[in-house]
């Protein structure tokens, strides 16, 4: 059966902060597949939750029919068990007791007519390839972030529900499943809203729908067509605001030459009254319809000047630019040539052969291969934070490594405290100037980094990374744009566009390994290593 559409009807909703998220939010979701993007903070996994029935909204109502099955941003390590990372804990525990002799009807209700469950989910499970003894009751801390992913998704797959809602679902999977997750949601029939910032993962959906700070925008078409539409769209409002400039600058003229006129007029007037040989009574009445007619003038002048401010804001409100990112100049030129060498490198884990890897400046590696084939070991390896199992590793120049679950600074301690901490004498106005340039403004650098999102933490950690004293001249990432939203995404496309030194980047995103420009890609699997020069 075809589900009906989830539908917001006037909803509001205040975060605990005190903060309106939504206000009088109106919009339906027809049950098609539904990429939704926007803003980290937005609220677009708060929206998720309302939707699914997780959360309540202050004031209005959220309607539809069926059930909806909601996959969270799993946390990493994960929390709970296996099952419960699955999101069927509750169904399982309720299979358990009815097989115990349970004929309490919540139990009934809860299950539904899942009563292949278990089978279902080790079906799901072997097809995936994860390991056959693999048990809902074992704890989820225990499997890999890809892993885990895996594991919550299978639930979904199994949940026999009309709505399936999805949080960035391919974020941790390696290329080939996530091609298998592409091939699972085209087979699914039900009704799709999936939030991601994977732009090949967006380009396989029905519709683009966007969440600003305005409510939500539909856009008909992948997420090519969505690019393309905003596109338009920033550029109509850049041409807008250009004239909104221009006819600005021209009231302002206009109103600085009627003062000046004004002023030489009644200079001229004081001086003719001087010399005319007139009544004082008809000089009172002739200086008072010259001032009623220049306050007049002047109200139409200040309201066509107010008109024009105005228009201004709003065509200045309406464009939306990515932050661009900044690097302190000269970083990455310095140094000797040869940054790093690596001989008979072999990993404490994943791959068993050996690896010979030279670093040199300019050049830019991406690391492609599945998970736990030993792409983040590697890299941690080169960082001096793991020993080698055997070879060695030369350093000739400080490097940075940025990892996958480096989130910046956490705690009370703030973004700026942290950049300032790296760069101790670096001066904190540029400071704040950079961080500005990341779009992190100056509350948000001075809040406790435990209040901010994931995707602005990150920003904080490239900064602490970037802006270091020494600078790097190499930089390791390993999947750097996990936590970005789209915008804050192609902007790190720019600034690894931009960055003049060396950099390794291990990362399943397609999109930014071709904005990276590798000169080499270096490919890994249990059985070793492979060199080739394009993706």
């Amino acid at each position: 059966m075809t589900p009906y559409p989830l539908t917001l009807d006037r909803v509001s909703y205040r975060l605990a902060d005190g903060r309106v998220l939504f206000s009088d939010l109106t919009f339906s979701f027809e049950p098609l597949a539904t990429g939704l993007v926007g803003a980290n903070g937005a609220g677009k996994s708060v929206l998720a939750r309302l939707l699914a029935g997780r959360l309540s909204p202050d004031s209005g109502q959220v309607r539809g029919s069926g059930r909806v099955f909601l996959l969270p941003t799993p946390g990493y390590p994960p929390t709970g068990t296996v099952g419960e990372l699955a999101g069927v804990g509750e169904a399982l525990s309720a299979l358990a007791r009815i097989e115990a002799g349970s004929v309490d009807e919540a139990d009934f209700t809860c299950l539904g007519e899942r009563w292949d469950l278990r089978e279902r989910l080790q079906q799901q499970w072997q097809a995936l390839g994860l390991p056959d003894d693999l048990d809902h009751a074992q704890p989820a801390a225990r499997l890999s972030g890809g892993q885990a992913m895996q594991v919550a998704l299978s639930g979904a797959w199994a949940s026999g529900a009309d709505w399936l809602i999805l949080d960035e679902p391919s974020n941790h999977l390696d290329a080939r499943h996530r091609q298998q997750l592409y091939e699972q949601l085209q087979q699914w029939r039900g009704g799709l809203l999936v939030i991601s910032h994977d732009r090949e993962l967006l380009g396989r959906m029905q519709q683009i729908v966007e969440l600003d700070g305005r409510g939500l925008h539909r856009y008909g078409g992948a997420w090519q067509h969505y690019a393309d539409t905003r596109a338009a769209e920033r550029e109509a409002a850049t041409t807008q605001l250009d004239h909104a400039r221009a006819q600005h600058r021209q009231q302002q003229r206009s109103a600085r030459e009627q003062h000046e006129r004004q002023q030489q007029r009644q200079a001229r007037g004081n001086r003719d009254a001087k010399q005319a040989n007139q009544a004082p009574i008809l000089l009172g009445r002739q200086k008072q319809r010259a001032e009623a007619s220049h306050g007049r003038a002047q109200q139409v002048q200040s309201e066509r000047l107010q008109a024009s401010a105005e228009q201004l804001r709003a065509a200045a409100s309406a464009v939306h630019t990515a932050p661009e990112l900044a690097l302190f100049a000269g970083a990455g030129e310095r140094g000797s040539t040869r940054l790093l060498q690596a001989q008979d490198l072999v990993l404490p884990h994943g791959c068993s052969a050996p690896l010979q890897l030279e670093i040199r400046r300019g050049q830019r590696i991406a690391v492609v291969g599945d998970n736990g084939s030993g792409k983040s070991t590697l890299l941690r390896v080169l960082a001096g934070q793991l020993p080698a199992r055997d070879g060695t590793v030369q350093r000739h120049t400080p490097l940075a490594l940025l990892d996958q679950q480096l989130l910046g600074p956490s705690g009370e301690c703030s973004i700026l405290d942290s950049v300032q901490a790296a760069n101790p004498s670096a001066d904190p106005g540029e400071l704040r100037t950079r961080l500005a340039l990341l779009g992190l403004d100056a509350q948000r650098i001075q809040r406790a980094a435990s209040s901010l999102s994931d995707g602005e933490r990150v920003k904080g950690a490239l900064a602490s990374v970037l802006y270091a004293d020494p600078a790097p001249q190499l930089l390791l990432l390993d999947e750097p744009g996990n936590a970005l939203d789209l915008s804050a995404l192609q902007a790190l496309e720019e600034l690894l566009a931009a960055w003049p030194g060396a950099l390794v980047m291990v990362s399943h995103d397609r999109h930014l390994l071709q904005a990276l420009r590798p000169t080499q890609v270096l490919q890994v699997s249990t059985e070793g290593w492979q060199w080739r020069d394009a993706l």
